[in-house]
This record gives structure tokens, C-alpha cells and sequence, in this order.
């Protein structure tokens, strides 16, 4: 995967969810959206899917300073976390690479924010 980080664990995605929310609360995120896929399209399309959740999570301290260098990064947030569940009952996390939207933004205050916040991301789900 080339634009994210990701984790396989070996527990139930309904565990794996309540432990990704803690782990990015210890690491000064909070959960600011979250899209329960699998209810979404059973809704919209009526069709069945495997259990699906994007969390769009957010550090307000490091959000502020990159808004304050360009409004535009704003595109980029809330940082989306995606958990769904594998078949044998185990539970994918994944992160978005933050670093892919520095490079495309060529600013280096924002490079630096983006690699701090992979770095966070990362912590998180190797805590889960």
C-alpha cells in the first residue's frame, strides 16, 4: 500500500474500533467524522458489505498551524483512518499518508507538519 500505513489484527472489528478511538485520543486526535459504510450503502444502494468505518480525525493544535501557513491544506483534513473487517474475522486499520498531500503542496512548514502527523498516525495504530 502506497498511500497509507496498515495493520492487520487479530481481533474483532468492533474491539479493533473501540481501541483505534482510544489510541488516537492518547495521541491528541480526536474523532471529528466517522462513515459506517456498511450501513450507507445497505441504505443507498441496498446491497450487502463487510463491516466498514472511516474515522476523519483530527489534531487541532498541528490543524491550526498548517491552516495558518496555507488555508488550502484544509482540503486534506479532517486525516481519515479506515477499519474493515477480513474475512477470517481479523480486523484491517489503515492511515492515510499524510506525506503525499506535502508533496504535492511543496511547502516545507507543511512537509514537516505532515511528517509529524504520519509519525502520529503510526504510533496509534501500532498501539491498537
Amino acid at each position: 500500500m502506497g498511500y497509507g500505513y496498515q495493520r492487520v489484527i487479530n481481533d474483532s472489528f468492533e474491539n479493533v474500533e473501540i481501541r483505534t478511538r482510544e489510541s488516537i485520543e492518547e495521541q491528541g486526535f480526536g474523532v471529528l467524522t466517522e462513515v459506517n459504510v456498511r450501513e450507507t450503502l445497505k441504505i443507498k444502494l441496498d446491497v450487502e458489505f463487510t463491516k466498514y468505518m472511516i474515522l476523519g480525525v483530527c489534531n487541532p493544535p498541528i490543524a491550526f498551524d498548517a491552516l495558518k501557513i496555507d488555508k488550502g491544506v484544509g482540503l486534506f483534513m479532517p486525516c481519515n483512518i479506515v477499519l474493515w473487517e477480513n474475512e477470517d474475522g481479523s480486523t484491517t486499520v489503515s492511515a492515510f499518508d499524510t506525506t503525499i498531500m506535502s508533496d504535492r503542496i511543496q511547502n516545507d512548514e507543511i512537509e514537516e507538519l505532515a511528517h509529524r502527523v504520519n509519525k502520529i498516525l503510526k504510533t496509534a495504530l501500532d498501539k491498537i
